[in-house]
């Protein structure tokens, strides 16, 4: 982010950062600087690609994990860290779309998958505030609660149908699952990333960014700072940088808002999720001698929705109406992918790249369905047999559940790209963007990014998403330019922030002038 830009208008409360981040250290691994043999290459190293290092390096591969930023400082960084295996109302569907042997199987790795973060938090004696809580969704809708309770239930799960909850907000009724938790995730992934590198043969490097990926029976990775050769490859990115199984038609790009805020009173030591739209979440979090509650939701497509920063005031509103709110000490938001079905994507990348494996589409719930696909990568690796590879294949084909959303987001996409490029035939005054703002113009034939930063400079840069040609949105609260079709994000001068795009926007000239 450009230091000249304040990140959204001045009215927004707290501090733009999440406690995880605020509360961390910086981590300090070099970047890569020269060419680079291991077994496997890890690209990513938020919870996902973490998990899966930590498993293939206990089984004795070499690893070499890259992550463009710092570690667990992107989607991970900014969870409401959840540990749980209620994922909204998503066994009814996973029973209905797919059958109950494989709800019961996503209920299976989930779960355990809490219990491998309480195993490793004790073996490596980190305090990341791991706390067991019950876990709740509640709604108005006791039809579609007492399905959820069944399936879930004979998914195995402890599920309850209850009438008492939640104590602040109305609603007829819950569906509860107990033993659930709640946790600091990125003094987690800070206490694994030290484990893995105080072993041989396990290296991390930050701020190095993977440009390419060449498959084949030995893949190669182009980088910033040299070349990856590994006879496997696993990409834990969000959205995959290389597509060979049509993920830009299957994945939709969603951005939700978090206020961490401090209470006169105590809050709820439950987990809270209201589903529907605008869904909603609520946690506590016991950060040294204060407890926050953190308020979640008003979630939308990627540069789609009208003003983010709107959506924290809606946010703020929400909250204020229901708790006694002292102080908003954090503000933030977050970026995660939704498959079609509902599923995660974890497996062999596609066709063509039988050696590069992926982790995406967690809609949401990536810190049990991360640390899962750590696991299910390393097994796939290794060819082991898993019959929950099945379920999370990339490469299922799941017409039932996921063909009606795959043809709305692709008509989405195309409507949003032809939309913007016809709004860009008028050209715009430069004079009428404040500071602060950000707008796409077109001068000439060329469309043109522009924002004003708080001191009254421009920054001028193309406004055509290096991903797939889409124009790019302002983001008023983040100060950032996103792309409404696939999730790739821009700062101000056109740096790739998030998303598949691996290049940044090109710089243009800020002034009257036509674009250089």
């Amino acid at each position: 982010m450009h230091e000249a830009f304040t990140r959204g208008p001045a009215d927004l409360p707290g501090e733009p950062t999440s406690p995880w981040l605020e509360s961390t250290t910086e981590t300090e691994y070099d970047a890569l600087e020269t060419d680079l043999s291991v077994d496997v290459a890890v690209v990513g190293a938020g919870i996902a690609g973490l998990s899966a290092a930590t498993r293939l390096r206990e089984r004795g591969r070499s690893v070499a994990v890259l992550e463009r930023d710092r570690i667990a400082a992107g989607i991970t960084g900014k969870s409401t860290a959840k540990l749980t295996s209620q994922h909204g109302l998503c066994y009814a569907h996973l029973r209905d779309a797919f059958d109950r042997e494989r709800a019961r199987q996503y209920a299976t790795v989930n779960e355990a998958a809490i219990d491998e973060v309480e195993r490793r938090l004790g073996e490596l004696a980190v305090d990341a505030g791991f706390e067991r809580r019950p876990a709740y969704v509640y709604g108005d809708s006791r039809d579609a609660i007492e399905r959820e309770v069944d399936a879930a239930r004979e998914a195995g799960l402890p599920a309850s149908f209850v009438t008492s909850v939640p104590p602040f907000d109305r609603a007829q009724c819950a569906v509860r699952f107990d033993d659930q938790a709640r946790f600091d995730p990125r003094a987690y992934l800070l206490a694994l990333a030290d484990d893995l590198t105080s072993q041989s043969g396990t290296a991390i490097f930050e701020g190095t960014r993977v440009t390419d990926v060449a498959p084949g029976s030995r893949p190669q990775l182009e980088t910033s700072g040299g070349a990856v050769h590994a006879d496997a490859v696993v990409i834990a990115t969000g959205f995959p940088i290389l597509d060979r199984a049509g993920y830009f038609a299957r994945l939709t790009p969603k951005r939700s808002y978090v206020l961490g805020m401090t209470l006169a009173g105590e809050p709820p030591e439950g987990l809270y999720y209201r589903s529907g739209e605008p869904y909603r979440s609520v946690r506590a979090h016991h950060d040294g001698d204060r407890t926050l509650l953190l308020v979640g939701g008003e979630n939308h497509k990627t540069g789609q929705g009208g003003s983010a920063a709107d959506r924290y005031r809606r946010l703020e509103g929400w909250a204020r109406e229901r708790f006694p709110v002292d102080s908003i000490e954090y503000r933030w938001s977050t970026q995660d992918y939704v498959s079609a079905d509902g599923v995660p994507f974890v497996g062999r990348l596609g066709a063509g790249a039988e050696n590069v494996f992926v982790a995406t589409g967690f809609g949401g719930w990536g810190m049990t369905n991360g640390v899962a696909a750590g696991g299910l990568l390393a097994d796939a690796i290794e060819g082991r047999d898993r019959p929950e590879l099945e379920l999370f294949d990339p490469l299922r084909f799941t017409p039932k559940a996921s063909a009606p959303k795959t043809l709305t987001e692709s008509a989405d996409a195309a409507s949003q790209f032809a939309t913007d490029w016809v709004r860009t035939l008028f050209s715009q005054d430069l004079e009428s963007i404040g500071p602060g703002e950000g707008r796409v113009i077109r001068k000439g034939t060329t469309p043109v990014a522009v924002a004003r930063d708080d001191e009254g400079t421009l920054h001028a840069v193309s406004a055509v998403c290096t991903h797939m040609g889409c124009l790019v949105e302002w983001n008023d609260a983040e100060a950032s330019w996103d792309c409404p079709c696939h999730g790739s994000r821009f700062s101000p001068e056109g740096n790739a922030l998030e998303g598949p795009a691996t290049e940044d926007l090109p710089r243009r000239a800020s002034d009257d002038r036509r674009p250089t």
